[in-house]
């Protein structure tokens, strides 16, 4: 699209907004009718570590997202010279999971608990049983019980709980919905109804322990599920005001159910019907495969069922750290640089860095790396101890170290995924990824096809991820064309798509599963290191 026709878009308010609450970045993306990034503006942000929970608190949720607004709307003026007022179509996603919880006016009653603790084993396991359904660590209803069976006494006060997500979404419109793939990561859905599963809701609310503390009945105290594509509101005047507190932004936009990472992942990669497939990886990194059957068995925190956005059963492995230690060490050898007195772009650096492990050996030379800054449910870790080791005869260089900080990056997922190639035999057409661990050219396709001893593709689009999936939805929310999630994102998006395809090569395989090996008995040393200090 011309020049000139984004900026008629723009000012006639035909342009749509996506917002992610991203782990270390909340990121805002405007697209045009023809579903391109026009305009971009971020906030980079870090959770905090407070008496032991992962969290982020009130005031930086709202003054993250605000300065993510306000660096988009910088972004129009500088690139159109008009200014953002009017928008066809919005929509907010974030890190699925967790646990908002609010009393009957308003007020948080805990700090916000994030998808990456890993607090609540008991309350998995439990629920696990009482469900005959896998039930995370990370899902909202196992931060719930998990606060019952610890008697915490913000229990008798509870009238609303949400994700990430449903919060901005209600203060933004004043609506107390979800959009039903992030729904599905609060409480497991029936794919029959597209709702809550009543059955296991009614199994929640009739146990001893939830009767004597909660008073309430489940459904609720949740949000409202709404598929994609339907109205979830529309942004009130002072959720125009929350969102630009410069008044320019007009209120009446419509709003698109809020969504999970993984469901603006699926739209993304345009993998929302069964056989197909994506990989999301930045901070954390997941795998959604969309299933054309269910599984023969559960795998309770190796394997979560979510769903699509318009609700189709979904397969995830899950990881909570994929990116998170390099960038560490990236900016280590930054420093280093930098002492030097070297002058260089963030883009050089990490081209620099990141492309030496191209240069590796396939096995990383005898250097195992543990990026483990959190706890990890695939391989039974409560906590996290970043780790460093080698042989004494490691070839320890610089392409070996940054190669088996890439390797280590997506390992936890590939022994998640295990589970679904070789134990299920799940079939999938396409597997395609997203996310920042894709960026540098020759390291992150080629590392994941090895992982994942399968072809990944990547759309050019594969950088602007999840906001850009949002965005997404917000447009089929405005307009559907009475087509299905699926045949829309075909035909409105993915029909003359840009895409890189990249095989697995059979040494880079064979290098990678020899790592593993060596991974996999490091992990023992992982554990020694967290149970001493």
């Amino acid at each position: 699209m011309e020049t000139i026709d984004i900026v008629k878009e723009i000012t006639e308010g035909k342009a749509t907004v996506g917002i992610e609450y991203g782990s270390t970045r909340i990121k805002a993306v405007l697209i045009d009718s023809a579903m391109n990034p026009i305009a971009g503006g971020d906030f980079e942000w870090e959770n905090s570590l407070v008496d032991g929970i992962w969290t982020y608190s009130l005031d930086e949720i709202h003054n993250g997202i605000v300065t993510a607004y306000a660096n988009l709307k910088k972004d129009v003026e500088a690139k159109y010279d008009v200014k953002l007022t009017k928008i066809r179509a919005m929509g907010i996603s974030a890190m699925m999971h967790g646990y908002l919880a609010f009393d009957k006016n308003g007020k948080l009653l805990v700090p916000f608990r994030t998808w990456r603790n890993t607090i609540t084993g008991q309350a998995s396991k439990e629920l696990t049983d009482l469900f005959n359904f896998p039930v995370p660590e990370r899902w909202s209803i196992a931060h719930l019980y998990q606060a019952i069976l610890n008697n915490e006494e913000h229990i008798a006060r509870l009238d609303f709980f949400t994700t990430l997500a449903g919060y901005a979404h209600w203060m933004m419109t004043g609506k107390k919905v979800l959009g039903t793939g992030d729904a599905s990561g609060m409480f497991p859905i029936d794919s029959n109804t597209g709702n809550y599963d009543l059955v296991m809701a009614e199994r929640f609310d009739s146990n001893k322990k939830v009767k004597a503390a909660l008073g309430k009945k489940l459904m609720d105290l949740l949000p409202e599920v709404l598929p994609a594509g339907k109205d979830a509101g529309h942004l009130t005047k002072e959720g125009a005001l929350w969102l630009d507190p410069t008044g320019e932004l007009e209120e009446g936009v419509l709003m698109a159910p809020p969504e999970g990472d993984a469901g603006t992942g699926m739209a993304a990669t345009n993998a929302v019907s069964p056989r197909t497939g994506n990989i999301s990886s930045g901070t954390s990194v997941f795998a959604m495969v969309v299933l054309e059957k269910p599984l023969y068995k559960a795998y309770p925190g190796v394997i979560d069922i979510v769903t699509t956005p318009d609700g189709k059963p979904t397969a995830m492995a899950h990881a909570n750290t994929c990116t998170s230690e390099y960038n560490k060490w990236v900016d280590v050898i930054a420093e280093a640089a930098a002492l030097l007195g070297a002058d260089f772009t963030k883009g050089q650096l990490y081209d620099a860095v990141l492309g030496s492990a191209k240069n590796g050996d396939k096995d990383c030379g005898g250097v195992y790396t543990v990026n483990y800054i959190s706890g990890e449910s695939i391989t039974g870790f409560t906590e996290g101890r970043p780790l460093v080791t080698r042989t004494q005869d490691a070839a320890f260089n610089l392409a070996n170290f940054m190669r088996s900080q890439v390797y280590s990056a997506v390992a936890t997922l590939r022994i998640g995924m295990d589970i679904l190639f070789d134990e299920e035999k799940v079939k999938i057409d396409s597997l395609t990824g997203h996310g920042g661990f894709f960026k540098t050219e020759g390291v992150g396709l080629e590392t994941m096809a090895a992982a994942m001893h399968t072809p990944i593709s990547a759309m050019s689009t594969a950088g602007e991820g999840g906001p850009w999936g949002m965005a997404l939805l917000a447009s089929y929310a405005a307009d559907t064309k009475g087509l299905s999630l699926g045949q829309w994102l075909e035909s409105q998006v993915f029909a003359c798509a840009k895409k890189t395809t990249v095989a697995p090569n059979r040494e880079d395989v064979e290098g990678f599963n020899k790592w593993m090996v060596g991974y996999r008995k490091v992990l023992e040393v992982e554990r020694a290191a967290v149970k001493s200090f």
